[in-house]
């Protein structure tokens, strides 16, 4: 398995890692501050891990169809895995995962019936920015259950967390599909060719 790769798998690897974690202070005596000090390095290091896939693929010439497919693969499980943790923890509302894992699944299948002409489907600079909403988004919701874990009051500033919380969400779901629509309209050709078949 190329480097590349290995970084890309560490990622599949590590999601339910991380979702075991996070929750481990819930199901388990397990200390919710130790649980900070793991959570926060260990999401950083998932997120660096699709720079250094790319950066690998790029400087050894090892860039593939695979990989094309495989790292967006390994990405959506990681966001997926991270929301699904705010959502029962109540910083993402359900509505908003589902019309996400809705969005994911589709490009999934989009990227399946590309395959099928031989055509593999990169990332896109909507999705590379959905992607980064995707981690912002995270790691906001990630410092403030931090805090609270840790034991900081951060009663008095709340308000405008929640507020921040509830733009960054809003505008992870615009460009879901701002993205997904980008996607739709730059392969119609190959999709419709696809039909008839």
């Amino acid at each position: 398995m190329k480097i590349a790769d290995k970084f890309t798998l560490s990622r599949i690897v590590l999601s339910p890692v991380f979702y075991l974690l996070y929750f481990l202070p819930v199901w388990t005596k397990f200390s919710p501050t130790i649980s900070v000090w793991i959570l926060l390095p260990l999401l950083a290091f998932m997120e660096f891990t699709d720079f250094l896939d790319g950066f690998y693929a790029r400087k050894t010439n090892a860039v593939s169809d695979f990989g094309k497919l495989f790292d967006p693969f390994a990405d959506v499980l990681v966001h997926l895995t991270t929301f699904c943790c705010l959502v029962i923890s109540g910083y993402m509302p359900g509505i908003i995962f589902i019309l996400i894992l809705y969005r994911e699944f589709c490009m999934n299948f989009i990227r399946m019936m590309a395959i099928q002409k031989g055509v593999a489907i990169g990332a896109r600079k909507g999705g590379k920015f959905k992607t980064v909403l995707y981690v912002i988004t995270t790691f906001y919701c990630l410092v403030i259950e931090s805090c609270a874990r840790l034991g900081i009051n951060i009663n008095m500033l709340m308000e405008s967390l929640s507020i921040g919380r509830i733009i960054l969400i809003a505008l992870c779901l615009i460009a879901a599909y701002a993205s997904f629509t980008d996607y739709l309209v730059h392969f119609w050709g190959l999709l419709k060719n696809s039909e008839k078949k």
